[in-house]
């Protein structure tokens, strides 16, 4: 496992955005080089999703598909990298499908995303023309939510307790949705916390193989407060567990690796 970068596949910055409406922030990610607009309030992705992204291993011409794509941070973090791929989400809530939608545009993208307003239970129905055909993507990706229904106490934001809302039954469906959209070979990469680690493996259990998770540390010698795990569909090889990353120093500044991923836009190599 490396933190690799190729500047060539690194674009310029985006030029000046118009002015943020009201009830939003804009966010920037990759030292600049996105500039993501997401509520003031409610559900905020931030560095996990960026590490998610550095963690796909695909390379130009490849798709990928997320489920809950939110406002694009994973998928256009992705793009950023690789502008010859394509993403395809599907996201439940209206207002954050619009958002990543008016953020791929904002950052020249609007031809690499495609945004379904849909719930991501619906991507398992075969009877939906809207979705995509069932093991077509090169990858599938997933940032879910993190706190399990009824063991926390619920925002009163109605869209950040809705994507913090998340029943126990509900990550084996979303690892079941990406291993159904994900064609052979593929592969699944998924960030939550460390503590679900055993939830995310027996739900991947038969389906993925050659798995490979990697924690991720606040500072050197703390437990991982959130692993990345990844998969290949159809795969039989063994598990590995990787040495991961530390993302503080002892200033509480970031490390140079946690740097080279969240500003530098380099890629986080799992295998």
């Amino acid at each position: 496992m490396s933190v690799q970068v190729d500047p060539a596949n690194i674009p310029p910055p985006p030029l000046a955005s118009s002015a943020v409406p009201h009830s939003l922030t804009e966010d920037a990610f990759l030292g600049g080089r996105l500039r993501m607009l997401q509520p003031e309030k409610g559900y905020r992705a931030g560095i996990d999703a960026v590490f998610l992204a550095a963690a796909i291993p695909c390379v130009a011409g490849e798709t990928i598909f997320e489920a809950g794509i939110g406002t694009g941070v994973a998928a256009l973090c992705a793009i950023v990298r690789n502008p010859a791929i394509h993403v395809t989400g599907i996201e439940i809530a209206s207002r954050y499908a619009m958002l990543c939608e008016e953020n791929a545009k904002r950052n020249g993208f609007g031809h690499c995303v495609r945004v379904i307003h849909a719930d991501v239970k619906d991507a398992l129905r075969k009877d939906l023309s809207h979705l995509p055909q069932h093991g077509t993507f090169s990858h599938a990706i997933a940032n879910p939510p993190y706190f399990d229904e009824g063991k926390s106490t619920p925002s009163p934001n109605i869209l950040k307790a809705q994507a913090h809302a998340f029943g126990p039954e509900e990550l084996e469906i979303w690892v079941k949705v990406m291993h159904t959209m994900v064609a052979l070979r593929g592969t699944m990469t998924i960030v939550h916390r460390a503590e679900t680690l055993g939830k995310i493996l027996t739900a991947m259990d038969g389906r993925f193989g050659d798995i490979r998770i990697a924690p991720l540390y606040a500072r050197e010698g703390t437990a991982a407060s959130r692993v990345v795990v990844q998969g290949i569909k159809g795969s039989r090889a063994p598990m590995q567990l990787l040495p991961g990353l530390i993302l503080h120093s002892e200033h509480s500044q970031f490390t140079a690796d946690a740097e080279a991923v969240l500003r530098d836009g380099s890629a986080w190599r799992l295998r």
